[in-house]
């Protein structure tokens, strides 16, 4: 009998345990969700459809949203004071200029585009036509605190002096767009000066273009938070707001002019070619990166005329296996692909020179030097990488191409390979990158070669129709981020410099001679 009672209280035991455990199982999705809930603060002409996509996101993650309106001003204020926060969903690039300008924000993604226009109800009952009409005796104006309101700033920049003037005769003035549309909607007023997309969102009002304002369009942007604690998934709801067929639906049905967000992908996956110089520097900010935004980076490194080879062969950037990003050796290897990469960006520089064992046991210093009889050579190939185009190039250009390659033992893709092979003492002296020579410089000496083409300038290229153009431009903004990285591999930089057509990228022509 005690047998049994004891084997009834185990298995009693033991269901308890169960229900225990299954409680706890439980509470961590509640928890869960509550830590990973998304706090964004919102400009107030957005909410109507930022409302409409938070739900559908939370409905299809899981994640909780906690929107804050304001006028943008005040947002700003009350996240520079409690620095608590994921995302600023800000309704102008002046906004965004504003958080920047403290270090409140990082990355920023487009979301929508708007201008200022003259809004009055439908029928224009005091034929508003234009700025001057809004000074009428007639006509009762509303606008927005420009202090507080983007609207009203962006207006009145555009508008100087006469925006005074607006000012002093405005019968209303009140922090946030959505308040004064509702004035007017409501017959308060007689006109307002709103954002666009603001209009088809208020019941019985229309929009009058005008010229003063037209130009000005603004971009609503989303900008993760410099103190976030989650960017990854703060990135994912942005990335989600600014997908065309995602939160893109929603912003059209309210209006807006969508600003070309990356196709939608719970976890985007960006393909990058990079020539082979550029891997010391970036293999570990390419890992950074993609924790950082929750996504992962396929990396291809090889020589560039490998790598430029292989887009050829795939015919066009329809194949999905197409880089998003082209980050190669040098300038001359861009023109090949200009037509999918219209733009190049300047990142680093590095010289081009001769590498020897340590103490320069054959006294090798110059490009002749390398023709000395039984040297034994190492170059790159001139067909698979950029190093090697240009120092054939050189070669030519000097009249010494026939005499150094009678010394040429190997030819490889990158310049690593060289130095590995210098190590193992099956080359004498090679033709690399000074950035090949510097991790190894306790064993081997470089000496630069003294010729206007020995030196390479890195840049860095987006697709123009990749599905992930915005993440791969801030992919390029988070290595501009991080130029001491480059600096302590021994480039050079040169990441401030204005960005590049490439159609217009001169190749010199002792380049282009076979």
């Amino acid at each position: 009998m005690k047998k049994l009672a004891a084997l009834l209280f185990a298995i009693a035991a033991l269901f308890a345990a169960l229900a225990l455990l299954q409680r706890r199982d439980a509470a961590p999705a509640t928890g869960s969700a509550r830590a990973n809930a998304l706090t964004v603060y919102c400009a107030a002409g957005l909410k109507q459809p930022v409302e409409a996509i938070a739900a559908k996101y939370r409905a299809e993650f899981g994640v909780e949203v906690r929107l804050q309106y304001g006028p943008t001003g005040a947002l700003i204020s009350n996240f520079r004071v409690a620095k608590r926060g994921d995302l600023f969903i800000a309704a102008d690039d002046g906004s965004v200029a504003d958080a920047r300008k403290y270090e409140l924000v990082r990355e920023v993604l487009p979301l929508v585009r708007q201008h200022p226009v003259i809004a009055v109800r439908a029928g224009n009952p005091k034929n508003i036509r234009s700025i001057a009409d809004l000074l009428r005796d007639d006509v009762k104006l509303a606008l927005t605190n420009p202090d507080a309101a983007s609207i009203s700033r962006v207006s009145k920049a555009a508008l100087g002096e006469t925006w005074t003037k607006l000012a002093a005769r405005a019968a209303v003035m009140k922090p946030t767009v959505t308040e004064v549309a509702a004035d007017l909607s409501l017959g308060a007023v007689d006109a307002a000066i709103l954002w666009d997309a603001t209009v088809p969102q208020f019941k019985g009002l229309v929009a009058v273009d005008v010229p003063e304002l037209k130009g000005r369009v603004e971009n609503a942007s989303a900008a993760v938070l410099a103190f976030t604690a989650q960017s990854a998934a703060a990135l994912k709801f942005a990335r989600y707001l600014a997908a065309p067929e995602k939160g893109g639906t929603s912003f059209q049905s309210h209006g807006f002019q969508l600003a070309g967000g990356d196709k939608w992908a719970a976890k985007p996956d960006l393909i990058l070619y990079s020539g082979g110089v550029n891997r010391p520097a970036v293999e570990k900010l390419l890992r950074q990166f993609a924790d950082r935004e929750g996504v992962s980076v396929t990396t291809v490194f090889n020589g560039c005329g490998i790598l430029c080879a292989t887009m050829k062969t795939m015919g066009d950037s329809t194949n999905p296996k197409f880089p998003d990003a082209y980050y190669a050796c040098d300038l001359c290897f861009v023109p090949p692909v200009a037509e999918q990469f219209p733009e190049a960006v300047m990142l680093t520089e590095t010289d081009i020179g001769i590498v020897v064992r340590k103490g320069n046991p054959h006294g090798v210093r110059t490009l002749a030097d390398l023709a000395l009889p039984g040297l034994k050579v190492g170059l790159c190939n001139a067909e698979q990488s950029t190093l090697g185009f240009m120092t054939r190039g050189m070669l030519k250009q000097t009249g010494l191409l026939d005499s150094v390659r009678k010394n040429v033992v190997v030819e490889v893709p990158t310049a690593d390979f060289l130095i590995n092979q210098m190590r193992a003492g099956g080359l004498e002296a090679a033709i690399v990158y000074r950035v090949n020579a510097a991790p190894q410089a306790e064993h081997i000496e470089f000496f630069p070669i003294k010729h206007e083409g020995a030196k390479a300038i890195q840049p860095f290229a987006v697709r123009k129709d990749s599905p992930n153009k915005q993440l791969a431009t801030r992919l390029l903004d988070f290595l501009k981020a991080n130029r001491g990285e480059f600096e302590q591999a021994g480039f050079q930089w040169r990441g401030n410099e204005p960005a590049l057509k490439s159609k217009d990228i001169k190749v010199p022509d002792y380049l282009l001679e076979k």
